[in-house]
């Protein structure tokens, strides 16, 4: 039996048509409830955000811990392995979704779109800037991190700036000049020399909070800074800061530490920010891929066949 989180974006027929058994649908949103609902499961899909740890894994009979998504954060990969669990995510679907979605906002919070709609909403005609706004063709794009999402987004906003740059250990720098970025020595430096930061990093101990107060220092005051990698990599609280005191220009944010956020977050209600959903991921050929790749991923695991998306939990990245 297969238990899915009961978020819109599965599709839990789809599931049963492939794998062949019985799939049923519950709130997974929290280890309690993983632990109630996932009880007698083979299986459980679950959603970004919901941390499955040891703890939880030992009380569940589960032969495949699915999430719909590519990060594997708050999912500890090396207890499921040390229980008999293989681990499942999504890594190539999407990729050219996010991709669009953090050029958008890039460019478009570069060119202060949003608060001058607004403004023009409520009856004002004029140009003056909502922020400090530089032209993007004389700019520096600075990539935070150099994954499979990044890079798709390099290709795309590369025509539109100066100069793409990125800071990745993990990636040798000359596959970053084979694609025509410049790779930086550190995020330091790579602070040092952006006019704009995209943050495509996985959340883990080494980049949780990274794109913080120093960060934001050292960028130049016409700064924007997106995030469509995961929330926890930017503090929000030094942003919101950095704002204020205009350190930087501008954010956009397709993901936050806490999802969903409180009514009163502080980076709601401000020209100088936008914040969607967590919907970078979003198209209906990307919804059909991850339910494809789920329920190939699901069967091949029953057979004891080795899923495309099977983690190895002695990744580097994780």
């Amino acid at each position: 039996m297969i238990v899915v989180d009961d978020d819109p974006r599965y599709d839990p027929d789809r599931l049963r048509d492939v794998v062949g058994c019985r799939v049923e649908t519950a709130d997974l949103s929290t280890p309690a409830a993983l632990r109630e609902h996932a009880a007698d499961a083979d299986a459980a899909v679950v959603n970004v955000g919901v941390s499955v740890g040891a703890d939880v894994l030992a009380d569940l009979d589960l032969r495949v811990l699915a999430r719909g998504a590519v990060g594997l954060d708050g999912i500890d990969v090396q207890a499921a392995a040390d229980h008999g669990v293989r681990v499942i995510h999504v890594p190539d679907y999407c990729l050219d979704e996010v991709a669009d979605h953090a050029v958008g906002l890039l460019t478009s919070l570069a060119r202060g779109v949003s608060a001058y709609a607004d403004r023009a909403a409520a009856g004002a005609w004029d140009w003056d800037p909502p922020y400090p706004v530089a032209r993007l063709a004389d700019c520096t794009v600075g990539l935070v991190s150099f994954g499979p999402i990044a890079r798709r987004f390099a290709a795309r906003i590369d025509p539109l700036v100066d100069e793409v740059i990125a800071a990745d250990p993990y990636v040798d720098p000359e596959e970053m000049r084979e694609r025509g970025v410049e790779p930086a020595a550190s995020f330091e430096a790579l602070c040092r020399r952006a006019d704009h930061l995209s943050v495509h990093a996985p959340l883990t101990d080494e980049t949780r909070g990274m794109v913080g107060a120093d960060a934001f220092a050292t960028l130049p005051p016409h700064a924007v800074v997106v995030n469509t990698g995961r929330g926890g990599v930017v503090d929000e609280a030094a942003l919101a800061t950095a704002l204020d005191d205009g350190d930087i220009a501008a954010a956009g944010l397709d993901v936050l530490e806490t999802e969903p956020p409180e009514d009163d977050h502080p980076l709601f209600g401000r020209e100088d920010v936008v914040v969607t959903p967590h919907v970078g991921w979003y198209s209906a050929d990307a919804r059909r891929d991850l339910n494809e790749s789920l329920a190939r991923d699901i069967r091949r695991a029953f057979r004891g066949e080795e899923p495309d998306g099977l983690v190895d939990p002695e990744a580097d990245w994780l």
